[in-house]
């Protein structure tokens, strides 16, 4: 069997780039991270590293095993990470992928009471709209609106997220209050692009009629946020996320259209990997989310609900 240093210590100067940056962070001298990696290579019996006097070249073996070295190192230090943490405490890096929008308006707000609960834990937040590998791109935890596809992650249910037809008071007045779904087809709306469909809305309506219609994009943003100058100044119509748009629809900046109709909502899923055994600081994550994101508990469910409609 390998020897399990070796593939740390080569993990590590891939990862640095070099013998002499490998041995700075393990504390260890030049010549001694060297003879481990040769050691490694012998053991396998392939090469792993080209080397020349002004860097190290990974071979395509080294890749492969870099690969698997870098997993076994990370989950030796989880594990040692939770052996060495006492009951109830928790400590290391947590790195969260949020949507940008989710993570700027809601999770940005919630995480200063995280990190006052856990002293030890220290937060790598990455907000983007696309779909990311959570294992493959490092992440502990990952908050989405949407279904879970990938059958290695586990997902744990939060709070449905409502998606209603807003613009601003000065558009309605202008162009009208569209009484049915089918209205929308004369108006102009801002899409969001990363929808798979940002054209096509389907809606629900009183006594189950349904409705489906093809709106006319008059801008179109792959973020949510940026939309909302343009809603104000009534530059189109908009199928906004309520955490999005609760606290316009409270202050009255913007307002609800087709009152009595409703799409079908999205639900946020706080996903992690699929482990043996679930590390401590993705615990109280996945905890700390259902208490603040959970069904009936998180704050633009409330301030939806008291929102008056249109």
């Amino acid at each position: 069997m390998a020897d399990l240093n070796g593939f740390a210590v080569f993990a590590r100067v891939v990862e640095l780039g070099g013998f002499t940056a490998a041995a700075e962070a393990l504390g260890l001298s030049k010549s001694m991270v060297s003879r481990q990696v040769s050691a490694l290579e012998d053991q396998l019996g392939v090469r792993l590293l080209n080397r020349t006097t002004r860097r190290v070249a990974v071979t395509e073996a080294g890749a492969l095993v870099f690969e698997r070295a870098s997993r076994i190192v990370a989950e030796a230090e989880e594990a040692a990470a939770e052996a060495n943490c006492i009951e109830g405490q928790v400590r290391g890096r947590l790195r969260i992928n949020a949507p940008m929008s989710f993570g700027i308006l809601e999770l940005g707000p919630a995480l200063p009471a995280l990190l006052a609960r856990y002293p030890d834990l220290d937060v790598d937040l990455v907000l983007n709209d696309r779909r990311v590998d959570l294992i493959e791109e490092g992440f502990d935890v990952s908050l989405r609106i949407s279904a879970l596809e990938d059958s290695s992650l586990i997902a744990r249910q939060l709070a449905p997220v409502e998606r209603h037809v807003v613009g601003a008071p000065a558009y309605f007045e202008k162009y009208g209050m569209p009484a049915r779904p089918s209205d929308l087809a004369a108006h102009r709306f801002l899409l969001y692009t990363l929808l798979s469909r940002p054209e096509h809305m389907s809606f629900a309506g009183p006594g189950g009629v349904r409705e489906d219609v093809e709106v006319k994009g008059h801008m179109f943003c792959n973020n949510a946020d940026a939309m909302l100058p343009l809603l104000r100044a009534g530059a189109g119509l908009c199928l906004s996320p309520d955490f999005v748009c609760h606290e316009e629809l409270r202050a009255g900046r913007l307002v609800r259209a087709l009152a009595g109709w409703s799409m079908p909502p999205l639900r946020l899923h706080v996903i992690y990997p699929h482990t043996r055994h679930l590390s401590a600081k993705v615990r109280a994550f996945v905890d700390f989310a259902a208490e603040h994101f959970g069904p009936g508990k998180a704050r633009w469910l409330a301030q939806s609900a008291s929102s008056s409609a249109t």
